[in-house]
């Protein structure tokens, strides 16, 4: 089970120069800022990285708004896989949570060889669908394929939430229903904005 005991959240990459040419790149915010308001409201550890800042930027504002709230910094690092980098792997390794939950971009690069790193470490990689994101349709179909062949979970942002929340009622589960509101919003605004099927 993947639980609130069990997990890190690590956010890869999600920076400003990067969005523009990714698929899907307002619901890919969105379902990490939803991510990150569920983890942090149950007291689960975040790290968050960003790659090469000079050429792409920071992360992205609302995120960053998010996290700086927090006196979460996003480690800087120039390897693809967060895993490689020696800051990352401590700050993820170290927190001793068997379950990394996996969100950013690019999901065929770095995302991808993370979990692949994870995995040769003994950790239990958790893809969050709808919160990883390619330039490509065919590089993320491709990429999440052969992540879950390798071991590694996919699901989706909300499911993930409602498990770590694990039971209504709560003050947490009705600040938590609040996220999924305004998470729902852009989700449906983003549909209403896809283009339609010719008939």
């Amino acid at each position: 089970m993947i639980t609130r005991d069990n997990s890190l959240l690590l956010m890869i990459d999600v920076q400003a120069r990067l969005l523009p040419q990714i698929r899907c790149a307002e619901s890919l915010i969105a379902a990490n800022a939803f991510l990150l308001r569920a983890a942090h409201l149950i007291e689960i550890p975040i790290v968050a990285t960003v790659q090469y800042v000079s050429g792409l930027g920071p992360t992205h504002p609302q995120l960053q708004d998010i996290l700086s709230g927090w006196d979460i910094a996003p480690i800087e690092k120039m390897t693809f896989s967060a895993i490689q980098d020696e800051a990352c792997k401590h700050e993820i390794l170290n927190a001793n949570r068997p379950n990394v939950v996996v969100t950013g971009i690019e999901a065929h690069v770095c995302v991808q060889q993370t979990v692949l790193d994870l995995i040769e470490h003994g950790v239990f990689p958790v893809v969050i669908r709808d919160a990883v994101s390619s330039r490509s349709k065919i590089d993320l179909e491709t990429s999440i394929r052969r992540m879950e062949a390798a071991g590694a979970v996919v699901t989706t942002a909300e499911s993930l939430a409602f498990g770590w929340c694990h039971t209504s009622g709560t003050p947490e589960f009705k600040e938590m229903l609040g996220f999924v509101k305004a998470f729902d919003a852009v989700k449906r605004a983003a549909a209403d904005l896809s283009p339609k099927p010719q008939s």
